[in-house]
């Protein structure tokens, strides 16, 4: 699931509804032009909207998180010759602050 962008994720699911882009807009509370932007990548949705997506959809709402964050890091990163390397050391920072923050709690 996470290969996707969460763009073409929610396009999918649409698509495999057979549902018109009017209709999924409406019930998610947003006008056509947004719901097409963020399938094609050109808006990110907000959390609220990301649980309207996975109540509509019934998709698991953290892995629709997860798809979207993780589009923002790759978009942010995907013209650096490090991208890798640059994960990798987020990677272990995330680790290093949680294991600490858990320690002075």
């Amino acid at each position: 699931m996470f290969s996707k962008s969460f763009g073409e994720i929610i396009k999918s699911f649409r698509e495999q509804k057979n549902l018109p882009l009017r209709v999924v807009a409406k019930e998610v509370g947003i006008d056509t032009s947004t719901l097409g932007k963020i399938e094609k990548n050109e808006r990110n949705p907000s959390e609220d909207l990301i649980r309207k997506f996975s109540i509509y959809f019934k998709i698991d709402e953290k892995n629709l998180l997860i798809a979207s964050k993780s589009d923002n890091v790759a978009y942010k990163l995907m013209e650096d010759d490090n991208a890798i390397e640059i994960l990798k050391a987020a990677e272990e920072k995330v680790k290093y602050i949680t294991k600490n923050k858990n320690e002075e709690s």
